[in-house]
């Protein structure tokens, strides 16, 4: 299937990407821009951010999406939430998004290497704001209020993509875990502002979609991004649609009308993508 005009990033100055990518190599980080292929990193690198992947560049899942390697992960790097923090304070970071692999292999799925880093972050200015994207703790509600309790300012859970298709997409994840998972998260601190994401051009319609969104506001998800997948290597499931700008449209005015305080649709919108941004102008993502 070829590219139709609108998939199209330009090139990124080069000196832009090898400056980020040595101090994020100096401090032995790794960022999901790069582990998960994503197109968005030439632009992110170049206005020096990233989205931080914390846990090692090892998932414990196969979703068919991804890509991020596969494979028994390293124990967690003790010295991560340090280095994390250095990273922000000379990259100068105002908003900072820290994400991670499925650990299924750690009892608590991560939780605490999650709250580790929020504190050590939080230390450097308290007008820092933290925005964590986690995965489902295999439903554990004590990992979760673990981090909750750390105090980040946006949790984000991403449900990837229709119920119909989480056998392909997600297998060894769960939808209504996923819904849960944001649903306590605003039990845990009613204050805290939840988020999700949506790939579409996986196979699915626009009532499926249209149904995720009244499923996500009725846990109380504040945040919504809507994007275009794209398949990272042979090794994943192919694109079954290229969805044209018109249709992230509705999808945009669509969840608008369900309340989201703020959504973002359109073929490069990412989840972690411009996370700051959203909040103010996210008719420009």
């Amino acid at each position: 299937m070829s590219l139709p005009s609108w998939i199209k990033k330009k090139i990124p100055p080069p000196g832009a990407l090898k400056e980020m990518k040595e101090l994020l190599r100096s401090l032995s980080l790794h960022t999901v821009c790069e582990e998960a292929s994503c197109p968005n990193i030439g632009e992110c690198f170049s206005q020096r951010t990233a989205t931080f992947m914390i846990l090692g560049d090892r998932c414990t899942r196969s979703c068919g999406f991804c890509g991020v390697r596969k494979g028994n992960p390293a124990s967690p790097d003790p010295e991560e939430p340090e280095n994390i923090a250095r990273a922000v304070r000379k990259l100068h970071l105002e908003y900072v998004v820290v994400t991670s692999p499925a650990r299924d292999d750690l009892t608590d799925g991560g939780a605490s290497h999650f709250a580790l880093i929020i504190k050590e972050i939080k230390k450097l200015a308290h007008r820092i704001k933290v925005e964590v994207l986690v995965p489902d703790f295999n439903g554990s509600l004590s990992s979760l209020k673990r981090v909750i309790e750390a105090g980040p300012y946006v949790l984000n859970h991403n449900l990837e993509t229709v119920p119909r298709l989480y056998p392909q997409v997600r297998p060894e994840a769960d939808y209504l875990r996923s819904l849960e998972l944001l649903r306590e998260s605003k039990k845990l601190d009613s204050g805290i502002y939840t988020k999700s994401g949506l790939m579409v051009g996986l196979g699915e319609n626009d009532k499926e979609v249209t149904q995720v969104m009244k499923d996500l506001r009725e846990v109380g998800c504040d945040i919504l991004t809507i994007g275009q997948y794209l398949r990272p290597s042979s090794q994943n499931i192919p694109v079954k649609e290229y969805v044209a700008p018109e249709k992230f449209k509705e999808y945009e005015e669509t969840g608008k009308s369900l309340g989201f305080l703020s959504l973002a649709s359109s073929p490069f919108v990412r989840s972690s993508y411009h996370a700051k941004e959203i909040w103010t102008h996210p008719e420009k993502l």
